[in-house]
């Protein structure tokens, strides 16, 4: 029996008894109703660093880097709760239903920008390399993108879309494809999930961001069109696997789990999880 049902029996014990007290007991005993109700799902850790995670209810993004990592604090007695989007573990952060969220950097620092009354731990959780998914024994694609992707960083295309969303310069070098492309090799379709602001999220119905960008670029270098596929960030994986999509860049994170079901490009950028809790 849980605490509310136990609660409840005792509520109807007490009307079976009567008396003159009925009112003065029914009173107590829905107050103590409302009481469980109000603090059920409420946590109450405090993490100040790594060291406390094994103690704390900790929120993130399914299948992401950060559910990877945090899965191993299970194991000390932590409880992961993991919700489709990011924003989801953000709320129940605020709504004190967790003790803190572990998610990428970039992302991290535009939900603290935007909500009041959280921080970001000064130690990151784990450092990472995003690069980008492809379907294992595709090396045709893999080695043009991988040509693309050098290209684009020898000639500064990549750090100018970095720049563009990070840092001091934000919107001072937008990425703009040449006008003279040929688009005649087709289509690559790109699976994402647009919830990581700044590397991809909605402006309107079009997707943007530093993967956008990046993967835009990579497309007029081999002569594609780019198609994006907005998905949950779990799917992303299967979705390539399968030939749904001919490529995954969402922040992705190479993993030697991940490496057992996809390959992966060379790396175009660094970064790191990190923690998120309330200020004090």
């Amino acid at each position: 029996m849980n605490e509310y049902a136990g609660t409840m029996h005792n509520y109807s014990c007490i009307q079976l008894r009567g008396g003159k007290n009925m009112k003065k007991l029914t009173a107590l005993a829905l107050g103590t109703v409302m009481a469980v109700s109000m603090t059920a799902g409420v946590s109450a850790a405090t993490v100040e660093s790594k060291d406390d995670l094994k103690n704390a209810t900790i929120g993130v993004q399914l299948g992401t880097t950060g559910d990877i990592e945090a899965s191993e604090y299970e194991k000390d007695g932590a409880t992961v709760k993991r919700y489709s989007k990011g924003s989801e573990a953000i709320q129940a952060l605020l709504a004190g239903q967790i003790d803190c969220v572990i998610i990428d950097s970039q992302p991290a620092q535009k939900f603290v920008e935007n909500a009041d009354g959280l921080k970001i731990l000064d130690e990151p959780f784990v450092e990472e390399e995003y690069a980008i998914c492809l379907k294992k024994g595709n090396d045709e694609l893999l080695d043009k993108i991988n040509g693309a992707l050098e290209e684009l960083k020898e000639d500064g295309t990549v750090d100018d879309i970095m720049n563009n969303y990070i840092g001091d310069n934000i919107g001072e070098t937008p990425y703009e494809s040449p006008e003279d492309v040929d688009r005649s090799n087709g289509t690559l379709i790109m699976a994402t999930n647009a919830e990581f602001e700044p590397y991809e999220y909605r402006e309107g119905d079009t997707i943007v961001g530093i993967d956008a960008d990046i993967a835009q670029a990579i497309c007029d270098k081999l002569g594609y069109e780019l198609e994006i596929d907005d998905m949950e960030f779990d799917a992303i994986l299967a979705a390539v696997q399968s030939g749904k999509a001919d490529f995954g860049a969402a922040g992705m994170t190479v993993t030697e789990d991940r490496l057992e079901s996809v390959d992966f490009t060379d790396t175009y950028a660094n970064a790191s999880q990190v923690i998120i809790v309330k200020a004090d």
